[in-house]
């Protein structure tokens, strides 16, 4: 590609973020004061992102000028420099532009680290990232679990409130103090609101000796009901010929699922593990088709997902407007589950300020493919806070977006939140294996190497636990005398187009 072509390419990019400047100085305007130039740089990303940049990098690369693989951070300021250096090149003349409020690489690092240090840990250690790891219930009878955990390398203490009470959870509370004082090591308290719960309700079928059994048989091809009436379950019937005389019957813990699925929606069970597609619909059940069965149960409770639905499901549920007093009281930050919009965002912020919690860090738990989808208003809307993260919650994610896209997306994650200077937290099954079983597997300590382009890494709990906390340690160590972030290929982002296309129709 010549150099004229590039040049006239990227300074229409650079012209159109100028135009753009008054609006995003509007858009901005009720950000929190520590985040404007942030949320100033997503914005100018987003419109970066627009554009394929695929076409400008080898050429850039051979005239020795930055092609645009790390202007995540300070998008306007690599964009600038760019033109600037290939009019030089050119000999042709450059117009200063002096009344735009820029960020550079340094500042950009700079941002990224106190956000990061506002919302995690202040102190300084040997590596940048922060380790997170969930605290076993039973913790609450043992302080020497948390204590060796504690002295291994954890820096933040995570507690699940899907599982437990309010027992339960306040002795751990106290015993994290208790450590804290002894090993004079500050440890942030994290704790997770669950959100809505959509699982399939209890199954209770009698066998033939009269035991009750908690699932139903699954094969491909066979119809089942999905249903909101009060029901233990119900095989499905099959003839001589194996065609099905009768559908089997489950059902849901939530009703509204029934009510917002449409005939040709995709519908998950168990992790992703049973496939279907919905064929018909009446007022109180669905119909499904098993399209993919990865398991030939489908049990009580397991988890369903509705990639291509729109759920109006509250984020916030009763049990966490609850829950929120108690996590006001004695947590650092609180994970936001199956938050899916600006608008969510909103909810809690005024659930946060009816609890006076000012304070409060606040981490947005990107887990289904809304989520992705809308991550930029989320951010916008959160950067209302000075004290946020996201998790890239990997796992309910994989399920509703495909695994074999999971790489793609977190690190399109990646992206948006470093143009934000947003800390991540790179969640599910790091380590999984270790902390299990005691040994760990090749992929999976790679797959650590890679949290460390994240501010906090989380480990789930095991019985080798602390052998993967000193793991991770180490393999954070390393890694950051080797890079800060990545650089990447810069294709058109669907999320930015998305967002503009958004922005248009209000």
């Amino acid at each position: 590609m010549k150099i004229q072509e590039i040049d006239n390419g990227l300074s229409h990019i650079l012209q159109h973020m100028v135009d753009n400047e008054k609006t995003i100085n509007g858009e901005v305007s009720d950000v929190h004061k520590d985040y404007r130039i942030s949320a100033k740089n997503l914005y100018r990303y987003l419109i970066l992102r627009g554009f394929d940049l695929r076409k400008y990098h080898d050429t850039l690369s051979d005239l020795g000028i930055s092609s645009l693989r790390t202007a995540e951070g300070y998008v306007f300021s690599n964009l600038y420099n760019v033109v600037k250096n290939l009019r030089l090149i050119q000999n042709r003349p450059f117009e200063t532009i002096s009344d735009i409020e820029i960020v550079g690489y340094k500042k950009s690092k700079k941002l990224l680290k106190k956000h990061a240090n506002d919302l995690f840990n202040k102190a300084r250690k040997k590596h940048f990232t922060e380790i997170m790891v969930t605290i076993p219930n039973e913790a609450a009878q043992d302080k020497e679990i948390i204590r060796g955990m504690v002295l291994n390398g954890m820096e933040i203490a995570r507690i699940n409130l899907s599982h437990g009470n309010f027992d339960t959870w306040s002795k751990i509370v106290s015993l994290i103090y208790e450590v804290e004082n002894e090993t004079q090591q500050k440890i942030k308290i994290y704790m997770d609101l669950s959100g809505p719960k959509i699982r399939t309700s209890t199954i209770e079928i009698p066998n033939k000796k009269g035991k009750l059994k908690n699932r139903i048989p699954i094969i491909k091809g066979e119809h089942i009901i999905l249903t909101k009436r009060k029901t233990l379950g119900k095989k499905s019937k099959f003839g001589k010929a194996n065609e099905q005389l009768e559908k089997a019957e489950v059902g849901v813990s939530l009703n509204e699922i029934i009510e917002d699925a449409k005939i040709g929606d995709i519908i998950l069970f168990d992790d992703g593990m049973i496939k279907s597609k919905v064929i018909s619909k009446k007022e109180d059940e669905l119909e499904l088709i098993i399209t993919d069965c990865y398991k030939t149960k489908l049990s009580s409770h397991k988890g369903i997902n509705l990639p291509n639905t729109i759920l109006n499901l509250p984020a916030l549920t009763e049990k966490d407007i609850e829950y929120l007093p108690f996590i006001c009281k004695h947590a650092d930050i609180v994970g936001y589950s199956f938050v899916r919009t600006g608008n969510d965002v909103k909810k809690l912020y005024a659930e946060l300020e009816k609890n006076k919690a000012e304070n409060i860090g606040v981490v947005f738990k990107i887990e289904n493919k809304e989520a992705f989808e809308n991550l930029p208003e989320i951010l916008i809307e959160g950067m209302k806070r000075n004290k946020i993260g996201v998790m890239i919650a990997r796992g309910d994610l994989a399920v509703e977006i495909g695994f074999e896209r999971i790489s793609e997306v977190q690190n399109q994650i990646l992206w948006l939140c470093e143009a934000a200077h947003v800390p991540i937290i790179w969640a599910t099954q790091v380590l999984e294996n270790l902390a299990k079983t005691g040994m760990p597997t090749r992929a999976e300590i790679s797959d650590a190497a890679l949290g460390a382009q994240a501010e906090c890494v989380m480990l789930n709990k095991g019985p080798y636990i602390n052998d993967a906390i000193k793991i991770l340690k180490d393999i954070l160590i390393r890694m950051e005398g080797h890079s800060f972030k990545k650089k990447n290929e810069l294709r058109a982002l669907n999320v930015s187009k998305l967002f503009f296309q958004k922005k248009e129709k209000l």
